[in-house]
């Protein structure tokens, strides 16, 4: 009897087993069958028509909200004409609206974009646009192309949510991305995205240039160079410092910032991140899947993101394409200047310092790999001439530490702008850049306890380094001369 009813238990358990893999079988089939819904937005109705507000970077036109879809009249200027990669380099940019990145796009989904494109009469070249927010052939392109003095006119309705690239795609496209011709276009979704209290508009591209970074003078593409994507600027906003110093995005403690980052390529693959902050939101690739506490977030060339923290302490911080010598060494540097009241639960700052020195306190020295450079004469330049070259050394060897205006990293580079540590003493200060420095300094009434590098800078580039900041930032107009470089370096 016993044995009659354990078998018909099993037989109950296996029917229920075939039951509920049956139901699951079902389910998942009815899953493949039933993907989640697709929105056809291609029938939203437009009620009325407005021109879109169209803002150069890195600032954003107004959020859409809660507006209806609308026939929204776009008119952008193509503009070919020369601008300052840094100081000293010029370059012949190709642009949207007269900036690089051209000027910012915002609609909302369900809108029917009625763009025209101009291209000027000064314009060398012909030109088009491909947008990747638009479903259609080229996303634009084909209709969009345009000789110097004549314009084109199409529409398209914004279908698919997301942040999106568009460019140049007249041939060779290559070049005419190179050359600055890229910009983003936000299609909001209905209702608008969530309320931020700060945006900004960010874009990286690279550049191939004739003469290495910081060759002076008017810089002409160099294809070879892009061919092998072996960029000499890699930048934010078209230009070396355009986040930095006075141009500096800003925010305050307590605010939720918005960055619309895009990269316009045409063939580097950002890392952007922003040091000491993380990221609470990221809209990857710039669509509608959100990521959450994220430190850097990959870019790639014609892609975007969309990305949102709330910032807690005040201070500077710094933007980055995290592939880092591209920071520190050709341009991919920005800052966003916090203020506020401090909250050290969240950031202490330094509670202590001491002086370390297992290995000796040896002076590092920077690499090398040049040919010794030889001053053909110890005969002084202009002033104006020497202050002029100085900020060019400055730009390329000191920049990435003491900033822009010289104004440092706070509890990490002393500032120079307004320095009594430099002031008080030429010889010293020439000295530390002739051999280096470590050990603790104070400057303003601040410690400092960081390693200067010595630096492999000629006597001539010494003396014109050092007059440039001696005549910068409230310092104290001191002339360096080279004999005075020679003394210093003589007496050590």
């Amino acid at each position: 009897m016993q044995l009659k009813l354990n078998k018909k238990m099993r037989l109950l358990k296996t029917v229920y087993l075939l039951f509920f893999t049956c139901l699951l079988i079902i389910s998942c089939k009815n899953d493949e069958k039933n993907p989640k819904e697709i929105v056809d937005n291609t029938n939203i109705m437009v009620k009325g028509t407005m021109e879109a507000e169209l803002t150069a970077p890195p600032f954003v036109p107004s959020p859409v909200g809660n507006r209806r879809a609308k026939k929204l009249l776009v008119n952008m200027e193509i503009l070919e004409e020369e601008g300052t990669m840094t100081d000293g380099v010029q370059y012949v940019y190709w642009t949207f609206g007269g900036s690089v990145p051209g000027s910012f796009i915002r609609t909302r989904v369900g809108d029917e974009v009625e763009f025209t494109l101009s291209n000027h009469p000064d314009n060398k070249l012909p030109h088009n646009i491909d947008l990747h927010a638009v479903t259609g052939p080229g996303g634009g392109a084909t209709s969009s192309f345009v000789a110097p003095g004549h314009e084109k006119t199409f529409s398209f309705k914004t279908l698919n949510p997301g942040l999106y690239v568009y460019h140049c795609a007249t041939a060779p496209v290559g070049m005419h991305i190179a050359n600055g011709m890229y910009g983003l276009i936000l299609v909001e979704p209905e209702g608008g995205l969530p309320k931020v209290d700060k945006e900004y508009y960010i874009m990286q591209g690279d550049f191939y240039t004739k003469g290495e970074y910081g060759v002076k003078g008017l810089q002409p593409f160099d294809m070879r160079k892009a061919i092998d994507e072996d960029a000499d600027y890699v930048v934010f906003n078209g230009k070396v410092g355009a986040l930095t110093g006075d141009n500096a995005i800003t925010a305050n403690v307590g605010e939720t910032v918005r960055l619309y980052v895009g990269n316009g390529g045409p063939n580097l693959t950002s890392s952007f991140h922003v040091i000491g902050e993380i990221f609470d939101n990221v809209h990857i690739e710039g669509g509608t899947t959100i990521n959450k506490d994220v430190q850097t977030t990959s870019i790639p060339a014609g892609g975007a993101a969309i990305v949102d923290f709330k910032v807690d302490v005040p201070g500077t911080f710094i933007l980055v394409d995290h592939a880092i010598f591209r920071a520190f060494n050709k341009g991919a540097l920005g800052m966003l200047k916090v203020t506020g009241e401090e909250k050290k639960k969240v950031y202490s700052g330094v509670k202590q310092e001491g002086i370390y020195h297992p290995e000796g306190g040896t002076i590092q020295t920077m690499p090398d790999d040049k040919k010794k450079k030889v001053v053909v004469a110890s005969n002084d330049k202009p002033l104006a001439q020497k202050i002029k070259d100085g900020k060019q050394v400055y730009m390329n060897t000191c920049f990435a530490c003491h900033q822009v205006e010289g104004q440092g990293i706070p509890n990490a580079f002393p500032p120079l702008a307004k320095s009594d540590y430099l002031n008080a003493d030429v010889k010293r200060a020439i000295g530390i850049v002739l051999n280096g420095k470590t050990g603790e300094i104070t400057v303003n009434g601040k410690k400092y306890n960081s390693v200067m590098t010595k630096q492999s800078l000629t006597d001539e580039e010494v003396a014109d380094v050092m007059t440039y900041i001696y005549n910068s930032w409230g310092n104290n107009k001191t002339n360096v001369t080279i004999n005075k470089v020679k003394e210093v370096k003589s007496s050590h």
